[in-house]
C-alpha cells in the first residue's frame, strides 16, 4: 500500500480494495510523502469507514488527537464488543475517543460535569455502565487520572449509541421514557425491582425497543386477535391496570398510541416482573 495522504505523524490514508482506508502506527507518516510505500511492520490499525461523513469526521479527529487517545479508545472498543457480544456503529470511534480527550481535560481544568442521567443508566444499561467502570480502570491505568463515575455513564451511553445505531440525542430521550415506564410500574405496584432478575432483564430490552419506536416515531404494526388481547387482560388484570396507566401517559406526554400487541407484551412483561419480586 502507498501513503495517499499524511494526516500526523501517526495516521495516513491509502486504498485498500479499491475502498479509503485510515492506517495508524506510531511513527507511520513521520518524514513520508504522498507516493511512498507503506511500512507494514508500523501497522497498529487499518481503519475502514463505509460512511462517508463519518470518515471526514474520522479525518479531522486523527489530525489533532495523540496516539494515546486513540489506543485507549480501541481498547475500550474491543472490550466493549466481547462484554456484550454485538457489532458497534463506527461512529463510536469518532465519539469515544473525543470525549475521552476533552473529560481528561475537563479534570485537569478541575471542570468536571455532572450526569444527570447516572441514575437511570446503572438502572437500565446495566451491563454498558460495567463498561463504562471498567473504561474508567482503563484510562486511570494510562493517564494516571481517576474520572469520576459521571463519566462512566457518559461512556456508557456512547456505547448504546453505538450498538443501536443512533444520535446521543435520541438515546437520551429513549432513556427518559424508560426511566417514566419504570416509575409507572415501580409506583403502581409499590415495588423495588430486582435488576439482576431475568425477568427484569427481558423487561429493560423490551422497554428499550418501544422507547426506540417511540422516540423515532416508528408505529408498531399491530398483527394480534382480539382473543388474546382479552385472555391477557383477564389473566393479568394488575399488570394490565399498569400498561393502562402507561399507555394513558405515553398519550398524554408523546401523542403515540399504543397498540393493542404493544399493550399484550407490555402486560406481559410488567406481569412477569411484579411476579420475580413477589417470589
Amino acid at each position: 500500500m502507498k501513503i495517499e495522504g499524511i494526516l500526523n505523524n501517526n495516521a495516513v490514508i491509502s486504498t485498500k480494495e479499491k475502498q479509503e482506508v485510515i492506517i495508524i502506527g506510531r511513527g507511520i507518516g513521520f518524514k513520508k510523502r504522498v507516493g511512498d510505500d507503506i511500512n507494514e511492520q508500523q501497522i497498529h490499525k487499518i481503519f475502514t469507514l463505509e460512511n462517508e461523513d463519518t470518515m471526514k469526521k474520522f479525518k479531522t479527529l486523527i489530525a489533532d488527537m495523540p496516539m494515546e487517545y486513540m489506543d485507549i479508545s480501541e481498547k475500550i472498543i474491543a472490550y466493549a464488543k466481547i462484554k456484550l457480544g454485538k457489532k458497534l456503529n463506527d461512529s463510536i470511534y469518532i465519539h469515544l475517543t473525543d470525549h475521552i480527550y476533552f473529560a481528561i481535560e475537563r479534570y485537569k481544568n478541575n471542570l468536571p460535569i455532572k450526569n444527570g442521567l447516572l441514575w437511570e443508566i446503572r438502572q437500565i444499561y446495566k451491563d454498558e455502565h460495567e463498561i463504562g467502570l471498567e473504561a474508567l480502570n482503563m484510562i486511570c491505568e494510562k493517564f494516571g487520572v481517576l474520572l469520576p463515575e459521571d463519566e462512566a455513564g457518559f461512556l456508557a451511553l456512547h456505547i448504546v449509541n453505538a450498538e443501536l445505531n443512533e444520535e446521543m440525542p435520541v438515546v437520551k430521550n429513549m432513556t427518559k421514557v424508560m426511566q417514566e415506564v419504570l416509575t409507572i410500574v415501580r409506583y403502581h405496584f409499590k415495588l423495588d425491582f430486582n435488576e439482576n432478575s431475568l425477568s427484569f432483564y427481558r423487561f429493560i430490552t423490551h422497554l428499550k425497543f418501544f422507547a426506540h419506536r417511540l422516540v423515532k416515531s416508528n408505529h408498531y404494526k399491530s398483527t394480534s386477535d382480539d382473543d388474546l388481547y382479552n385472555v391477557i387482560k383477564v389473566k393479568y388484570p394488575d399488570a394490565y391496570e399498569c400498561s393502562k396507566k402507561i399507555k394513558k401517559f405515553i398519550e398524554s406526554s408523546y401523542t403515540y398510541e399504543l397498540t393493542d400487541e404493544e399493550m399484550i407484551y407490555l402486560t406481559i412483561h410488567i406481569e412477569r416482573v411484579f411476579k420475580n419480586n413477589n417470589e
